[in-house]
């Protein structure tokens, strides 16, 4: 189903997201989004955290492509400072 509706961009940069829409996406306060940007269209996209049980699969996998891109412990704290320096 798609659903449009008119909202309008305030001085802060804060848009409305109308009442209908976040009824039928069961969107609540506090929900987080990614915004993408392509010329005049803008998409929100909702982010959803991993549930509880899936945790487990995705810590596997992300230690899997750590070990495939030859990464040690020693290299996280290297990595993160990296990170840290950049922003």
């Amino acid at each position: 189903m798609f659903d449009a509706a008119t909202t309008t961009l305030s001085s802060k940069g804060q848009v409305v997201i109308p009442e209908a829409i976040r009824e039928r996406l069961g969107l609540k306060t506090g929900a987080q989004f990614v915004v993408v940007a392509d010329r005049d269209v803008v998409i929100l996209k909702v982010l959803e955290p991993p549930a509880l049980s899936e945790f487990a699969a995705l810590t596997a996998q992300a230690r899997r492509a750590a070990k495939a891109a030859g990464l040690k412990p020693a290299d996280v704290p290297r990595a993160i400072k990296k990170v840290r320096r950049v922003k």
